[in-house]
């Protein structure tokens, strides 16, 4: 009933915002800063910009500068699956790079959120990506997808590229990212990577508890299979499907500051009014990935609620998937990096450190923490901060375990 509540009201509201969306351009005028028809096409474009979509944003990366030459990027579907698609970003170069699979998380936004992440990885490597797909247009008849499923995806995933690969996982992925490479490293699998980056991820999340995590543990996760989970309804392509809605998601996110986002569109109108576009397209671009939503399986969502933020079960050494036991232990030849922020308030200062102790027979020489001073959960993969301090160190760990082996 929730979703079907939402659709209902996002369909009524459709033809006032799409008229709005066309009025506000048809009533635009060059050097009419001020004036009243540029504030009603301010109005409207506004108020046309206010709505959810549901379909992932382009990521736009279609060249990158190496040395002094201007290199172009294609995309490339490398495997296709239900739930997620195996992306490459191939560089018209002759240049070898090494291949890295960056590891995005399955959450009420779109891996574009990764788009700074993938354009500053190519300077130096030849990079893929899990493009998750919005579980909403995912048919019945693909079946669930839960926990299990998305690290045996990381996998097949890891397998697509082959030998010689990196990873490198960004926030909610870290579990699933070192369960895959602890059981590919037990079978000797060759594909098994090279290197894993493990960014501000919920490896132990009894490790100094943020709200986050105390707001997982507030409820049995009956509460939160009640209350939280849908039916996709009709006529999307998952009809029926339970999912974990985006709107959610964001619906919770927004809401921890709504002063904040007033204030965003706020400026919008005025930089619109006073004929400032750069400063407009900035604030349009965030709000055009940040109100895309995508919906979690409701197998996914409430499995990692339960057994990464209630039972730590791969901290207390208990994570299974299917009947196989995880053990880090496994891990030898895989060189591995944490990565945390200081100022990180979604995952805390030593939770994603834990997996260094979990790791104990990878040699001391190839494990490297990181912790960045003056930044949050989202800096530690966006900003200049990643750009000129934390990616170096992500550069030189998988540059140092390519030449190991």
């Amino acid at each position: 009933m929730l979703y079907r509540a939402y659709q209902t009201s996002a369909d009524l509201m459709s033809p006032s915002r799409l008229a709005a969306q066309y009025l506000g351009s048809s009533l635009w005028q060059e050097n009419a800063d001020r004036s009243a028809l540029r504030r009603l096409s301010a109005v409207m474009e506004v108020y046309s910009r206010m709505r959810l979509t549901h379909t992932r944003p382009p990521y736009g990366i279609r060249s990158i500068t190496l040395g002094d030459e201007e290199v172009e990027v294609h995309e490339e579907v490398v495997l296709s699956a239900p739930f997620g698609t195996l992306l490459h970003f191939r560089k018209n170069t002759a240049l070898v790079h090494p291949p890295v699979l960056l590891a995005a998380p399955l959450s009420g936004h779109f891996a574009t959120l990764l788009r700074e992440t993938v354009r500053t990885l190519l300077r130096d490597h030849d990079v893929y990506l899990t493009d998750w797909h919005n579980a909403r247009d995912v048919p019945l008849w693909h079946g669930g997808f839960g926990l299990d499923d998305y690290t045996l995806q990381i996998i097949a995933f890891l397998e697509a590229i082959g030998p010689g690969v990196h990873m490198v996982a960004v926030c909610q992925p870290c579990v699933a990212a070192l369960a895959a490479t602890a059981l590919m490293a037990e079978d000797d699998n060759p594909s098994a990577p090279r290197s894993l980056t493990l960014m501000a991820g919920p490896v132990d999340c009894r490790i100094n508890p943020t709200a986050v995590n105390k707001l997982a543990n507030e409820r049995p996760i009956d509460w939160f299979e009640r209350n939280l989970i849908s039916r996709v309804p009709w006529p999307h392509a998952g009809c029926m499907r339970r999912v974990y809605p985006g709107f959610l998601q964001l619906a919770a996110f927004m809401s921890m500051n709504p002063e904040r986002h007033k204030q965003q569109f706020r400026k919008l109108f005025e930089h619109l009014v006073e004929g400032e576009l750069d400063k407009a397209a900035m604030i349009r671009d965030f709000y055009d990935e940040y109100l895309a939503v995508n919906d979690l399986p409701a197998e996914f969502y409430l499995e990692t609620v339960e057994r990464v933020f209630q039972t730590y079960d791969l901290a207390r050494g208990v994570l299974t998937v299917g009947e196989r036991k995880v053990d880090p232990a496994s891990i030898r030849r895989t060189a591995l990096l944490t990565v945390e922020g200081e100022r990180d308030d979604i995952c805390a200062i030593g939770q994603t450190v834990a997996a260094q102790d979990l790791c104990t027979s990878v040699r001391p020489y190839l494990k490297i923490h990181h912790l960045q001073a003056g930044v949050g959960h989202y800096g530690v993969f966006s900003g200049s901060k990643w750009n000129t301090q934390i990616y170096p160190r992500v550069r030189e760990t998988i540059h140092m375990a390519a030449e190991l082996h």
